[in-house]
């Protein structure tokens, strides 16, 4: 049954009265919206995994073959077994996979005349995308391989094994016995560390990834603006370790994930009388870290907050020098960003320039991509400002991420002239010409009333 109310108080009463409940409807939605409302649109897992497949294979055809020609490796093997998977064994096979199956192997071949070929030798697997090259003949899987790889006679045999790169080290000490027992003598004498064609697939971005790596940082910076306001922050109530669980559980509310736990770090001067004492109050200065995963892309941010007391329209203006000197620090790490250039060489020429500009800095910044700290140079620890061996050594290549982390110590004349550090991270990508932010950085708090 339905029920029609019918109002009757003449035309122009009844255009009034429309205006007015219009009025009273826009005003309730306005007030009280659902704050947990996303201002985008999260894709599906579905969608998540069709958009991901495409890039694979985009990736697998243009990225792969590039990386294993410059590196001099003509077959890469990657084999791996469940719940020990390679570093780089997730980001070669389709959506959606969680894992590596019993022994899980991947063989890639770059032939003289440029042909390549996607091998995958595993019983019931095709796709797509992978050949499966299991001779029917054979029932061995060790011989499956031994043949496959014997068969193309390849004169560079890359496995992932490396004394410096993590994401090159993947090979178990077990699964390159059992190949070594499997293959001939000949053979053996041809194999070589891959560390450097993991390291380039990995780093190495493609245009279709970039025109939506935007929004993912976007994302993360919407969080983050939402945390540093007063939605969250009630000044005398609300503690750090509350404000990193908000936003922790605002990660997950939109299906994505963290890549490690959320912090919020306080900062007053030493003279506070609220002393070291977790709960957020007026005049403090807030330090945030967080890194969210979408799309299989990960972000690293710090941003800073000030919370003002009475009267109050601005942070401090000791406080804005510390930002201001922070930003021009980044300015500087990515006019020395140039390919071709180590990590540290970078390193030593930022902070060098850095310096004979009056600054106080440090600078550790690291490639990002499918991980958060992920496969490229790095340039500088916390605690290696002399550079890192190893990884600093390695070169900046075009076409990828790097996470912009980074501090300056500035001292704030309205905390007693102590000397604060200015702690920023902000994403950014390198296009082989000029290193970019991926969204627009911080330049101004966050202000918190």
């Amino acid at each position: 049954m339905k029920y029609v109310i019918k109002f009757n108080y003449g035309k122009k009463r009844e255009t009034e009265m429309t205006k007015k409940i219009l009025f009273v409807f826009i005003l309730f939605n306005l007030l009280y919206a659902d704050t947990n409302a996303q201002p985008y649109k999260v894709k599906s897992l579905k969608e998540q995994s069709a958009l991901r497949n495409e890039w694979l294979k985009i990736r697998l055809d243009k990225v792969l073959p590039a990386v294993m020609k410059r590196e001099g490796i003509d077959m890469w093997v990657i084999m791996n077994r469940e719940y020990n998977e390679d570093p780089v064994y997730l980001t070669l096979v389709p959506q959606p996979s969680f894992s590596a199956r019993r022994l899980s192997v991947l063989i890639f071949y770059l032939n003289p005349k440029g042909e390549f070929e996607k091998i995958i030798i595993a019983k019931r697997r095709s796709d797509d995308i992978y050949k499966n090259a299991w001779p029917d003949d054979i029932k061995d899987q060790w011989q499956a391989i031994a043949k496959v790889i014997e068969g193309r006679n390849p004169a560079k045999i890359g496995l992932n094994y490396s004394n410096e790169f993590v994401f090159g080290d993947g090979l178990t000490w077990y699964l390159k016995e059992m190949l070594m027992k499997n293959l001939n003598d000949n053979l053996k004498e041809r194999i070589v560390s891959a560390e450097k064609v993991a390291v380039g697939w990995l780093e190495t971005r493609i245009p279709e990834e970039m025109a939506l790596y935007p929004e993912i940082v976007s994302i993360a910076h919407s969080i983050i603006a939402e945390a540093f306001s007063s939605k969250v922050i009630i000044p005398g109530t609300t503690t750090n370790e509350d404000v990193e669980w908000w936003m922790r559980e605002k990660i997950s509310s939109y299906g994505m994930d963290a890549w490690f736990q959320p912090t919020v770090d306080i900062v007053r001067p030493s003279g506070s009388p609220f002393k070291n004492t977790p709960v957020i109050q007026k005049g403090d200065m807030l330090h945030c870290d967080m890194g969210l995963v979408y799309l299989g892309f990960s972000t690293d941010t710090q941003q800073l907050a000030y919370v003002l007391k009475e009267g109050e329209t601005g942070a401090p203006e000791g406080l804005k020098k510390g930002l201001q000197e922070g930003n021009r620090l980044q300015d500087i790490l990515l006019e020395e960003m140039k390919a071709g250039l180590s990590g540290n060489q970078i390193l030593k020429s930022s902070l060098e320039k850095a310096k004979a500009e009056g600054l106080n800095p440090s600078i550790y910044t690291h490639p990002l991509g499918f991980h958060g700290h992920g496969a490229g140079p790095l340039i500088g620890l916390w605690d290696s400002q002399g550079g890192v061996p190893g990884r600093g050594d390695y070169l900046l290549f075009p076409f990828n991420c790097h996470s912009i982390e980074l501090n300056v110590k500035t001292a704030v004349p309205e905390w007693n002239n102590e000397l604060i550090t200015f702690a920023l991270e902000q994403d950014a990508f390198f296009d082989g010409m000029k290193c970019k932010f991926i969204d627009k950085r911080q330049e101004e708090f966050y202000l918190i009333r």
